[in-house]
This record gives C-alpha cells, structure tokens and sequence, in this order.
C-alpha cells in the first residue's frame, strides 16, 4: 500500500514536466509577440514559415534579428543557472548556496572584464573565459572551506567574500581600462538588451551539453548529497564526483554569465520553488529546474521591458529587487527551524 501510494506521488510529481514545459512555451510566445513594437500571433507564424531574409517585413526582421535571439538567450540563460543552483545546492548540501552568492557569477564577470581589457571580444573566448572564471571562483571557495573544517553555512559565507574580492578586481579592471568597462557593461548589470546570434551560439552549444550531462549523473548526485559517509559506503568516489558536479555547475554558469551578464539569485530563487512543486529527486528536479528557470527568466526579461515601456530596465536589476527579500525569507526561515 505504501509502495504504491509513492509510486503514485511520484508519477503525478514526474507528470508536472508537461505543465512546465507549456509554462516554457508560452514565456517563449509571449516575450517573442510584446514589446515596444508588438507582432501578432498570425504575423510570427508567417515570418516562421517562411524563414529569415525571405520576406522584407517589419514584423518579419523583428521577429528573426531581435525577439528570436533574446528570447533564445532568456531561455538558455534561466536554465543554465537553474541548474547550476540546484547542483551546487545538492553537492554542498545547502539550500543557500547558488552561483551568484557563492561567488561564481562574480568570478565569470571578472574573466569577461580581463578578456575585454585585452581586447579579445570574440564568441567563443568570451565563453571560455566566463567558463575558467567561473572555475577559479568555484575552486577558491571550496579549497578554503576543507582547509578550515567550515561548516556548510560557512561556505555561502566564504562565496560573499570571495565575490566582494573578485568585484573589487572586476572594478580595478575597469577603472585602469575604460574601453573594458564600456564593453562589459551588460555583464556588470545584467540583461539581454544587446544579444545576438553570434555571442549566444557558442555559450548555447556549453549550456545544452551541461544539462544533458548533468541528467545523466542524476543518481549520483542523490547519492552525493546523502553525505561523504554514506557515500563512500555505496561505493561512491566521493571527491571526484564532487569536483565533477561542481565543474558542470561552473560551466552553466560561466556559459550563462558570458551571455547574459551577472543574473542574481536565478539558481537561488527556482530551485527552492522546483522543490517545493516536484521533490526533491534529482531525476525529476534537474529537468524541472531547467524548464522552470527558462520560463522564469524569459517572464522577468518580458516584464523589465514592459513595466517602464518605452523605457527599458536590465533584466538583472528586477531579479535583485526580487531575490535579495527571498534570501532574507530563506535566513529568517532557517533560524526560525533551528532549536
């Protein structure tokens, strides 16, 4: 009876993949038809059919050279960062940690700023730096967090600090090379204001293959979050599957920031709200949090340009003003809890 009972929650928790991804479907349709100059759903089937370059239509060169690439770009960028949250969230077995707090977004920023000091702004080494960016920071925190025997709620706090430290180079950066500041600008606030095919084509191909990578390793990462103990028992290699998950959750997140700028609080805010919908296994959350958060950002990005229209705020000015009360919620929560 019992089994059968969990058998059911699961498969109706496994089942609400179809309602995220309609979810998906219509942020994708909605922020594709709004904005400043609207296209109507007959007018964005037609441009579709008929393909980019082939009619001469407004409707037509907004829907392919505009609206296409920024949605594709909102999309790619919540599900990457969703992820990424959710993965490092299990790995370190804190429900505080995310890459921006833990200082990952901050240290892909900072490798963008040196990349265009050096003025290298090609497609593909903006990625590869947000990537080993990303890594460096990743690697910083953790280090220090097993040299120091610190506890888990220590490790969000080393991320604080180690992402003031890399700000602080990220602005020493872009004080001492202001052509760098004007070219990473977008990274600095975060937004997709300035999109295009070129730059979200090679962070789209890292993105896409982490996630798939990261649903594959699904079990493992249960596993992992049971503890090193428990772990090793299940004959786990507890530190190399570690390293593993944290290098893929770097890449989503390099691979988004390099995009996208720095998004606050996107792997913060949708994998607490994924586990509060579907549970916690990670077969059924990865894949939750990755629609969910393609959805999520897409939404944001459509209300940043419609609430101020004709004016436009960055997509990651709104995401703060929303996630810096939800972490304050979510501290106030765990002291509430603790005896």
């Amino acid at each position: 009876m019992t089994n059968s009972k969990r058998s059911f929650t699961g498969n109706k928790r496994g089942r609400m993949l179809i309602p995220a991804g309609g979810f998906v479907l219509a942020a994708a349709v909605l922020s594709i038809c709004l904005g400043a100059s609207s296209v109507t759903l007959p007018d964005l089937i037609r441009a579709l059919l008929a393909g980019p370059g082939v009619t001469d239509s407004a409707a037509s060169r907004i829907l392919w050279y505009v609206r296409l690439p920024r949605t594709a770009a909102c999309l790619l960028a919540g599900a990457g960062l969703s992820v990424s949250g959710a993965v490092i969230q299990k790995v370190l077995s804190n429900n505080l940690a995310s890459p921006g707090i833990i200082g990952i977004n901050a240290g892909a920023g900072m490798a963008v700023a040196i990349s265009c000091a050096s003025g290298v702004y090609a497609a593909w080494a903006i990625a590869g730096s947000s990537f080993l960016g990303a890594m460096g920071a990743t690697f910083i925190v953790v280090t220090a967090a097993r040299k120091s025997s610190a506890s888990r709620t220590t490790v969000v706090l080393s991320g604080v600090a180690v992402t003031a430290c890399l700000n602080a180079v990220t602005q020493t950066i872009i004080t001492i090379f202001p052509d760098a500041a004007l070219a990473s600008v977008d990274f600095r606030v975060g937004g997709f204001s300035a999109v295009n095919r070129a730059r979200i084509l090679p962070a789209a191909v890292l993105i896409l293959c982490g996630i798939a990578a990261v649903c594959t390793l699904t079990n493992e990462l249960d596993v992992l979050s049971l503890g090193d103990d428990t772990a090793h028992a299940l004959g786990l290699r507890v530190s190399r599957t570690r390293n593993g998950m944290l290098t893929l959750a770097a890449l989503l997140a390099g691979a988004s920031v390099s995009f996208a700028g720095i998004l606050g609080f996107v792997g913060l805010i949708v994998p607490h709200i994924a586990r509060r919908i579907i549970g916690n296994e990670s077969g059924r959350l990865i894949p939750f949090c990755a629609l969910l958060g393609a959805g999520f950002v897409a939404i944001c990005d459509l209300a940043a340009r419609m609430i101020f229209a004709p004016y436009e705020l960055p997509a990651g000015i709104l995401m703060s003003f929303l996630g810096g009360p939800f972490f304050i919620w979510l501290l106030v929560r765990r002291k509430e809890r603790q005896p």
